[in-house]
């Protein structure tokens, strides 16, 4: 292993990844601080302009802005109240009240630190798991890739926030898209509606910037933000004794939670930091500060979500599973880089896994640098009028995918994309199943013909081998411990009226 983190090292300090992972984690903060862009959208529409990167160091840049965004959202959450990530949401619970009590300092250097030492450790989880994953997967058949691509579809459904039903809803709507141009077994053109640009498919990144960019802004002038809040002073950036000791046990559980449930798709990353609360909670001998601010309340929570961060990067990288929407904006970048994220990754580019691996520590290296000194950069940035941001973002946006094909048509999906994102948050649907099933849902009905052309048509081989049959019955319990409860309460409101 030595060897191969020696190899990303070599590749992660190029003069060049240098540069990018620094502008990346930058971004990454500066959208983190800002309330109502985010990280999607961000990558979102930053993609195009990756493409004229190598695939590393596109990589680095936007795995740069995924956890910089996860710093940024403290800063306005501390000092404002204004979360600027959901993540951030559990850290203003606590943070802002240790501002108003003087203490915003404090609170913003133990989210600093707890996310370093988060991210350090998330880091080495990723480089020592990544090979165990790899090995094991490229055991894999037809039968057992179909099942375990099914698997991640139900999880990332089920843990979304929201009505099941409307998830699954979406989940269909993405696998429908992904079936959208070429079959690539038989030539065949289908769902094109006679239009030859659908030929190769839906493009992916019109898909990406139409339903989080442009719906996104859509949603912010409909509910215009209101940034007239007294930023807290900051104050001295030092612990004293008594935090120090109190944070450091608070780190060490929120590192060892967000490690963990980084893994899952869907909500891992919100996950983690909401476990990581009630947990400090629950435990903390200071439970009664809890709601006046308590530094445990931010040391937790802001290291969970940063080594989620990481550590939702595993299965995309050794299975080629998301474990989030960023995570599938990622793979079909790569995908358009012409690389298939999963177990041969590893050994057909390994400058690319190991080189990603060891961006990760330089990164939250940068981001622990650059954080606290700009502190006052970031507070001005609250102050900007949301009417400055969102003209630039829309021109950035069509230039950014008409760069993709040079092609008008590309443009007219966008504004489709968008339009339908808008619609599907007026709906109070989650627009991140439809994300991940359209990225998937090539793959798997690819591994589903595959299956059924090796056993003759028998679709018993997805049960009779062994680890596919746990696969599909793993899919199963999921579903229905989700389903079951809420046609179970449907049911008793049906009797009671």
């Amino acid at each position: 292993m030595f060897d191969n983190l020696a190899l990303g090292l070599s590749v992660a300090f190029t003069s060049h990844n240098l540069l990018f992972a620094f502008l990346g984690c930058t971004i990454g903060t500066a959208i983190g601080v800002l309330p109502g862009i985010g990280p999607l959208a961000t990558i979102a529409l930053l993609l195009p302009l990756t493409f004229t990167l190598d695939p590393v160091t596109a990589l680095i840049t936007l795995s740069g802005i995924y956890y910089g965004a996860q710093y940024g959202g403290s800063t306005s959450a501390i000092l404002l109240n204004l979360p600027g990530e959901v993540t951030a949401v559990v850290t203003s619970l606590e943070g802002h009240k240790m501002a108003r009590r003087g203490r915003a300092g404090a609170a913003l250097a133990v989210s600093a630190i707890g996310s370093f030492f988060a991210g350090t450790v998330a880091t080495f989880v990723v480089a020592a798991s990544g090979p165990v994953l790899t090995t094991f997967a490229l055991s894999f058949g037809p039968a057992e890739y179909f099942s375990l691509i099914l698997l991640g579809l139900v999880i990332a459904t089920v843990l979304v926030s929201g009505n099941i039903f409307k998830s699954l809803a979406m989940l269909m709507f993405g696998l429908a898209m992904g079936l959208v141009g070429t079959d690539i077994q038989s030539g065949e053109i289908r769902f094109t509606f006679g239009f030859p640009q659908l030929f190769e498919g839906v493009n992916f990144v019109a898909v990406a910037m139409g339903i989080f960019g442009l719906a996104e802004i859509a949603r912010n002038l409909e509910n215009p933000e209101h940034r007239s809040g007294t930023v807290a002073k900051v104050g001295s950036l030092w612990l004293n004794r008594e935090e120090i000791r109190r944070a450091t046990p608070s780190v060490l559980r929120g590192t060892a939670v967000g490690s963990v449930l980084g893994l899952l798709p869907g909500g891992g990353l919100a996950l983690s930091t909401f476990a990581s609360y009630m947990m400090e909670k629950r435990i903390s001998k200071y439970r009664h500060e809890f709601g006046q601010g308590a530094i445990e309340g931010v040391a937790g929570p802001e290291s969970a979500n940063n080594a989620a961060s990481q550590t939702s990067f595993i299965p995309m990288l050794t299975l080629g599973i998301p474990a989030n929407a960023v995570m599938a904006l990622m793979i079909g970048g790569l995908m358009i880089h012409g690389i298939q994220p999963g177990p041969g990754v590893m050994q057909a580019q390994p400058e690319l896994f190991w080189g990603l691996i060891a961006s990760m520590w330089i990164g939250n290296l940068m981001l622990l640098v650059i954080n606290l000194p700009l502190i006052g950069i970031w507070v001005s940035l609250l102050r900007v009028p949301y009417r400055f941001l969102y003209p630039t973002i829309l021109a950035f946006c069509a230039v950014g995918v008409y760069s993709v094909n040079y092609a008008t048509f590309d443009i007219y999906q966008t504004v489709f994309f968008g339009f339908v994102g808008y619609l599907l948050y007026k709906l109070s649907c989650e627009p991140a199943p439809l994300l991940i099933g359209f990225v998937l849902g090539p793959l798997l009905e690819e591994y589903l013909r595959r299956a059924m052309v090796i056993s003759r048509g028998d679709p018993m081989v997805f049960l009779e081998r062994p680890v596919s049959a746990v696969l599909i019955a793993l899919s199963v319990l999921a579903l229905a411990a989700m389903i079951l409860p809420t046609i179970r309460r449907r049911k008793d409101q049906a009797l009671e009226e």
